[in-house]
């Protein structure tokens, strides 16, 4: 039943999804948001600066439309994330290293909530300190990643095309369960920051769950290959998931220290892989 009828129509309906977010106005169309939420959030900080907005608040200065703007261009990568799993998923973990060095930045940018208006250079010493690490570890990801790209290489996992064809539909089939854990989770943010005054922004929950569906994905790619070359390869995807998430919760430094280790090991799996494939 599975493979007759609940694919099919996974496949179908990702489709027709995947056609929207690769349209150009999709994309315009995101831009103007991005500009439309920094200047909402310039307008919303300023009233809470004032203590004019009808809810409980933590926004302390203008800062928070930085954030704001970043959180939401994190989101869009998020979904960009999502609709690039079922063509590789080598590809998909690059995106993810990518997702993690645009949270460094944002971090970085967040730092800027600690300080004072005006600003003044004595309040400034730690998150000065954190916003360089975080800088730092996001520019050796981007760097990382960049080599990643062009060592990495798309090995078919399947024999034949159809069994290629229906392993893409349970990865479609899984990307559709994500995009629905997104929104759900989305939903929860907001409904937290107009009831609780805080925004929850829940990229850890969204990677907690990352990790089960690449698991998902390696054991249903044992359906089709039983090869170690290959199984190890999913495998160590799983792993360098599994160490972005936990750079997530990290304390400052550590963060971007796990980052930049999660990528050279992508890395360094990549090159070995390609070696033995090659020797083989």
């Amino acid at each position: 039943m599975l493979s007759n009828l609940v694919l099919p129509m996974a496949s179908r309906t990702f489709d027709a999804m995947e056609k929207i977010w690769h349209q150009g106005r999709t994309h315009t169309n995101i831009s103007r948001l991005l500009v439309y939420a920094f200047f909402i959030g310039l307008i919303i900080a300023e009233l809470a600066v004032r203590d004019l907005l009808p809810f409980k608040n933590h926004i302390r200065n203008h800062f928070f439309a930085i954030e704001l703007a970043f959180t939401l261009l994190l989101l869009t990568e998020l979904l960009a994330l999502i609709f690039v799993m079922p063509s590789s998923v080598g590809v998909s973990v690059g995106k993810q290293l990518e997702i993690l060095s645009l949270i460094l930045i944002r971090s970085a940018f967040k730092e800027f909530s600690h300080f004072e208006e005006p600003v003044i250079w004595d309040n400034l010493d730690g998150p000065v300190l954190k916003m360089v690490a975080d800088a730092f570890g996001s520019l050796c990801i981007f760097i990382i990643i960049g080599i990643y790209y062009r060592t990495q290489k798309r090995i078919r996992l399947t024999e034949s095309e159809e069994e290629h064809e229906q392993f893409r539909a349970f990865k479609k089939l899984v990307s559709i369960l994500l995009l629905t854990i997104f929104i759900i989770v989305g939903c929860f943010d907001l409904w937290s920051f107009f009831q609780k005054g805080t925004y929850l922004s829940s990229f850890n929950t969204f990677y907690t769950v990352l990790i089960f569906s690449d698991i998902l994905i390696v054991l249903i790619a044992m359906r089709y290959t039983l090869e170690y070359p290959k199984i190890f390869r999913y495998s160590a995807f799983v792993l360098t998931t599994v160490l972005i998430r936990i750079s997530l919760t990290a304390p400052p430094y550590i963060n971007a220290v796990l980052g930049i280790t999660a990528s050279l090991f992508l890395l360094a799996m990549t090159y070995a892989f390609n070696y033995f494939l090659k020797e083989g």
